[in-house]
């Protein structure tokens, strides 16, 4: 009886683990045909050169944070290859933080980016998370073991909105997008900051970026950002720091972000966040 038991034991288990694998080879393709989709949805870039000569219309403290992260006469970036490692957590109510490696792929001619996470879990499990915005459509995929699909949402405004605000807000990592010839219309507010606004196939969102003295952007924030709260979506207080910039290809970057939702008068940091590698491609 014991031997049969063992042996039926061995059977589950290598059922289980084919099922796995399968289900893994089934996510990865499902990463590949985004990435693609996400590389071809890009169109030419008319916009050349920077040309320091151009900002001077810009307010003050937009013009003296390109001055400060771009050189005269870069290229534009065309593609940012960035590799992440952090915590986050689920929610503002969460206690338990998990630890993350991220992948992620932005294609400023398409406005678009590809967040491929790694996100641990207790017993040495982990979840994928897919975050997407390509064409104007935000998109969110969860799967176990980066096999087993347990949520995916595709295509509503409200996360389409959502995912052009994290595009914007993380401009500072490719920030030849943020721009105006890359479609960015800058507002002043005061001498520390100023609002961004960026429409994309019928969307558009506004952030206020907060400069310090030397050019650095230090945060980022807006009164309406759409999140997910208990279901359902709604607009609500969100805001992101950076620090620690450094030179990446010609251009400084922060090396450090974190971003959170408010409560109240209160700001629950919900994702913390290290870049570990930052590379890119330009135009030719």
């Amino acid at each position: 009886m014991g031997k049969w038991v063992l042996i039926a034991t061995g059977v589950v288990v290598v059922t289980a683990a084919i099922a796995i694998l399968l289900g893994q080879a089934r996510e990865n393709s499902k990463a590949r045909q985004i990435v693609a989709t996400l590389i071809e949805s890009a169109s030419p870039s008319p916009h050349g050169r920077v040309a320091f000569e151009e900002l001077s219309e810009l307010p003050p403290p937009v013009a003296r944070y390109f001055r400060h992260v771009l050189s005269d006469g870069l290229q534009p970036v065309t593609v940012a290859r960035i590799e992440q490692s952090g915590v986050l957590r689920t929610s503002i109510a969460a206690e338990r933080w998990s630890r993350f490696t991220a992948s992620q792929l932005v294609v400023p001619p398409a406005t678009g980016f590809l967040w491929n996470a790694k996100v641990e879990l207790p017993v040495g499990t982990h979840v994928r998370v897919l975050d997407s915005y390509i064409a104007g459509v935000g998109s969110g995929r969860v799967s176990i073991l980066s096999a087993v699909a347990v949520a995916s949402e595709a295509g509503v405004p409200e996360l389409n909105s959502g995912a052009l605000h994290r595009y914007l807000a993380e401009g500072v990592w490719f920030p030849t997008a943020l721009l105006p010839q890359a479609g960015v219309m800058w507002t002043p507010i005061d001498e520390h900051a100023a609002l961004a606004t960026l429409t994309d196939n019928g969307t558009t969102v506004s952030l206020e970026f907060r400069f310090n003295d030397i050019g650095e952007v230090t945060g980022i924030y807006t009164d309406g950002r759409f999140g997910r709260f208990n279901g359902d979506y709604r607009q609500t207080p969100w805001q992101g720091h950076f620090q620690d910039y450094q030179v990446q290809a010609g251009m400084r970057i922060p090396m450090y972000g974190e971003v959170g939702w408010y409560e109240g008068d209160v700001l629950h940091i919900v994702w913390k966040g290290h870049v570990v590698t930052a590379d890119y491609e330009m135009e030719r």
